[in-house]
């Protein structure tokens, strides 16, 4: 016989492996500066606001913060194993944290606009993110943390406008994560 995982565990292990995916990505992409402005993890790292928002907006806030739960337990874990230590705890800590302000703001702003939500949620949550991680990972090293910061900062701001359309795009393609109702007798 094959075990199978209860209901909302069943629900919830798209949005955690799409969390964890983006976060192990961005911990190795973070590493890799493009300029002395940027690195290559500003573009990938916004991907996990859009994971938060759209579970936040189909399956609701409890479920937002397993997924963010987990995500983090599981991103952590791996991200021991492919980046330093120090980036990989500064990003646990930056992600946790900014996860948190994501669902609150998002919470603050869901029957707004479709967009108004996403949005404000995203951008208060990358300033969190950005401010935490950059200081954790880098303060002290001899790496211009606070120009890399600036730069991170302005990309996921971008970013957060940009992954609107795709939020839009998939918000009505998300049966797969609603739980099905019971049959009507």
């Amino acid at each position: 016989m094959t075990p199978t995982l209860p209901r909302p565990l069943k629900t919830l292990l798209w949005p955690v492996a799409a969390m964890a995916a983006v976060i192990v990505l961005s911990n190795v992409l973070v590493q890799h500066a493009i300029n002395d402005w940027l690195t290559w993890g500003a573009f990938s790292y916004p991907l996990v606001f859009l994971v938060c928002d759209l579970t936040n907006r189909t399956l609701g806030p409890a479920a937002a913060r397993r997924v963010a739960w987990a995500g983090f337990a599981v991103a952590v874990g791996v991200s021991l194993a492919l980046a330093p230590w120090r980036i990989a705890l500064a990003s646990g800590a930056a992600f946790i944290f900014s996860q948190a302000m994501d669902i609150a703001v998002f919470n603050r702003w869901r029957r707004a606009s479709w967009w108004k939500a996403p949005l404000l949620g995203s951008l208060v949550a990358s300033v969190v993110d950005t401010a935490v991680f950059f200081f954790l990972a880098f303060a002290g090293s001899d790496m211009n943390w606070l120009m890399l910061a600036s730069g991170d900062l302005a990309v996921k701001a971008a970013m957060a406008a940009l992954l609107l359309a795709p939020y839009r795009a998939l918000l009505p393609r998300l049966s797969t994560w609603t739980p099905p109702h019971p049959a009507s007798p």
